[in-house]
Order: structure tokens, then sequence, then C-alpha cells
């Protein structure tokens, strides 16, 4: 069984089975071990590592699938075959060496805890890739400023309406039916505006079971530390049925996984845990191989990066965030909290071309002037990003301890209206269910085109999409009726 505690594998064998693979040259090996790993086994050190295998499962035949399940399914089948197939030899080993490992398969990887010499001779072997770092980084999250526990008697937050979900649920569509899913600082699921939510609540009786994960402590119940996590997802779901509407989509399910701390510290290895668990959910204590794929989010919020200054190698969650999107699952991710300087989106994963970015506007459709901008230099991509836009300054949401809270700002808070905006599109467009590529297309679209006179990226003032704004603000009852 997985150790609760720290949820990897340590196995003392006195017996084993020594598999004989062809090795590569010293120089070859060095070469895929990252610097940050080095340095900290330098001195005899041991550390945490990701060994990312050679093989890799194609994922490209899911985009022909038709429904999300479809694309799910086969993802996930097709992940699982190449880590069932190529990772025993390498475990083996490591349980030769009573050696401390967590398998992946979203990824073919595996984390191991070692020093320099078990670095150097995995990374020997032919079936190795590249020996990637796993530091332990901390995302500057918002922080409350004080809680608000007064009930806002029918009232629709002002950038719920800034993104016009409301004339959304006029039309019928609240988000029934879809699921949305947090990546986070964890959440107090039975906060007033997020209980009737959560899809572990029965009405009277709770399961937490497939429902939510804790990548940090394994806790079974799900519980919030900081606050941002419960403050996300709020705004995605939130309304207590007395006058506190946060979210866009109060008629979605949610579910949840903790990758950080009670300080915003999160690793590679627990935002990898967290995007498998919500890609297959399965039970607690029970073997991530018999996560179930129906079960799965329909789009998660993602307002962490994970900086390559801190060690962070912009590859592995690469690969991540493409199964996710090619599961079918809409990928949000924040933009960044870094601005207002030209190309200061420069963190997985919001980097990424898969991954739909998010920056941060106030009130009057004004980006904010903390909110990262493109193009993305850290990579070499010079790729134009963000994406989207939507209100991320100065907003109210749930906060642990049943109340609420004003005065949140940061990209974090525009990522959620997209996660749950799309819950809306997916309940009122069915056809575009699991097409993230259409979806994120035809936000595009009908997007409030904003421009700017940043000039990042050589933009013209008049440039659209842009690397401030990308194609502008969310306009989700636009995208609702657009043909």
């Amino acid at each position: 069984m997985i150790s609760r505690k720290f949820f990897f594998v340590l196995l003392v064998l006195s017996t084993f089975v020594v598999f004989v693979l062809p090795t590569a040259s010293a120089s070859t090996a060095s070469d895929k071990i990252a610097a940050r790993v080095l340095n900290e086994t330098a001195k005899g050190g041991s550390t945490e590592a990701l060994v990312v295998l050679a093989a890799q499962a194609d994922l490209t035949p899911a985009a022909s699938l038709h429904t999300k399940l479809e694309k799910g399914r086969f993802v996930v089948n097709a992940l699982r075959k190449v880590a069932d197939r190529t990772q025993p030899p390498l475990v083996a080993l490591l349980r030769q060496r009573g050696v401390p490992y967590q398998p992946f398969y979203i990824v073919n990887m595996i984390m191991v805890r070692g020093n320099r010499a078990l670095r150097e001779e995995l990374a020997a072997r032919n079936d190795v890739a590249e020996i990637d770092a796993n530091p332990h980084v901390r995302t500057a999250l918002p922080v409350a400023t004080g809680v608000d526990r007064k009930v806002r008697h029918e009232t629709i937050e002002w950038n719920v309406e800034q993104v016009h979900a409301p004339e959304v649920w006029a039309l019928g569509f609240h988000g029934e039916g879809l699921v949305v899913a947090g990546a986070d600082t964890g959440v107090q699921w039975d906060h007033p505006a997020l209980k009737n939510h959560y899809r572990g609540w029965k009405g009277n009786k709770v399961s937490h079971n497939y429902n939510w994960h804790d990548a940090v402590d394994h806790s079974r119940v799900p519980f919030d530390p900081y606050g941002h996590g419960t403050f996300t997802v709020s705004e995605m779901v939130g309304d207590d049925g007395q006058g506190n509407q946060v979210g866009v989509a109060p008629g979605a399910k949610w579910i949840a996984c903790r990758n950080m701390d009670a300080n915003g510290t999160g690793s590679p290895a627990r935002y990898t845990e967290c995007f498998q668990f919500l890609m297959a959910p399965y039970r607690f204590g029970s073997n991530f191989k018999h996560g179930n794929p129906k079960l799965a989010a329909d789009s998660i919020n993602n307002s962490w990066i994970c900086p390559p200054s801190e060690g962070c190698s912009p590859n592995t969650l690469l690969r991540v965030v493409n199964a996710v999107r090619a599961a079918g699952i809409f990928p949000a991710m924040a933009a960044g909290n870094d601005g207002p300087g030209c190309s200061s989106v420069y963190a997985p994963p919001s980097i990424y071309k898969p991954s739909v970015s998010m920056a941060a506007t106030d009130s009057t459709n004004t980006i904010a002037s903390f909110s990262s901008r493109g193009p993305v230099t850290s990579d070499g991509s010079n790729r134009r990003k963000p994406d989207l836009s939507a209100p991320g300054v100065d907003v109210r949401g749930a906060v642990p301890g049943n109340g609420y809270n004003s005065g949140w700002s940061g990209t974090s808070m525009a990522t959620p209206h997209a996660a749950g905006g799309v819950a809306l599109i997916w309940q009122a467009k069915p056809i575009l269910d699991g097409n993230v590529s259409g979806t994120e297309k035809l936000l595009e679209t009908t997007a409030l085109h904003l421009t700017n006179t940043d000039g990042c990226g050589g933009d013209s003032n008049n440039k659209v999409p842009n690397n401030t704004y990308g194609y502008g603000l969310l306009d989700l009852y636009k995208a609702v009726k657009a043909q």
C-alpha cells in the first residue's frame, strides 16, 4: 500500500531480479540530469528528483474521438499501458536498493529520492530520458485582508456580472451536470457557499472518495489551512442561497485536490499527483491505477505557478498539461502576478501552448498592473500569452470559517471565471463537451476585444490578440449565444 504520510513506496527486498540494459555514455548520462539535482547532490546530499522515462504514450488519436468520456478513457488507458510496460525494470532496481519512490503514469516517470551515485546510475540507462528536479516552491498567493461575514441579500458580485454569467443563468444554464475542479491549497468543503455544490455531499451524508485528494498530508477530509483554494472554488460555483452569489456556475458540482501546503508551497510531483487524480479519481487509500476517468473533472482551475528560477523544469509539467487537454479537460491557468513588464508570463504551467492562460482586469476592464504580460521568452518560444482576461481586482469570495472576504486580487482570481464558465458553455452546448480547442476558440472569438499601449512583443495599439489581454475579456453570454 502506498504510504499515507509520504505517498511514496519504500520497499526493501532480500531478493531481486537483475535487468541488463544497455547504458549511455558517461557524458550523455550527465547531460540528462537537471542542474538543480546535481547541485543538491554535490556534497553527498540526497534529494527528490523526477526520473522521466524515454517511452511516452502517443495521445494524438484522442483528438479524433467524439466524447469527453471516450477521450478520457483512451488517454488514461494509453498512459497506463506505457507505464506498466516500461517501469518494472526500474522499479525492480529501486526496490532492490531500498530506495523511496513514487510512480506516475500521467507522465511516464518515477519520483526517486537518492544521492548523486544513484542519479548517475539511473541517467546512464537507455530507458531513462531525463532526471528533473522536484523543488518545493512557494507560490506568492493573495492573502485575506479581513473577513466580511455580512450576508449580501440578492447580490451578484460585480465580477460575476462582468463576464455576463447572470444572463446565461436566465437562459436556464447554471452548469448542471458538469464538474469543475480546484488544484490548490485545499477547500473547506462544508462552507455554506460550497457544501451543496460538492459532488461528495449527498444531502444527508458525505463521501470524499473520488471527490477529494490531498497530495500534501493525505487527509481523508477536505480542509484548507490557507484560504486560497476555498476562495477560488467559490468563484467557480459559490452560492449559499442567502444572497451571496460569488460563483459563475452555481449549478455545477466541484471536486478538489490539495497540491500546496499552508504556506502555498507545492512541488512538480504534487502538481502532477493532483492532475493525475482529477483526470481519473480514485478512493482514498486505493491504488491510483484504479482511478476512474468517468469521474474526471470537466475543467481544472490552476491558480499557481512553478518558476524555472526555483528549479522547475518546463518539460515535465508540459507533458502533464498535454495529457489533461487530450483527455478533454479544460486546463485554466493563472498567467502570473509579475507584471507590468513585458515577458513576465515566464513560469509553467501558464507558458504552455495547451494551457488557457488568464490575465486579470479591474471593474473598468483595464488590465491590472500586476497581471503578467507576454510574450513568453523563458522557454525561447516568443509565444503570445496570456490567452484571455477576466476580473481579478478587488474580488469577493468565500473563505474558511464560513465567511466571505472582499479585496482579493490576482490572476488567481481571474482564472476561475474561465474554469467555471466552461461548465455553463458545455451545458448550453453539449456538442462542445470535451472539445477543449473548440471551446477555447469560441471564448476567443466572443471575448470583448481589448487593446493597450504596452507594446509587448511589438504589439500595435489596436492589435487583437495581444500580449496584455490576449483576446480580451470573457463574455460567457455571447459565447453561449454564438451560432
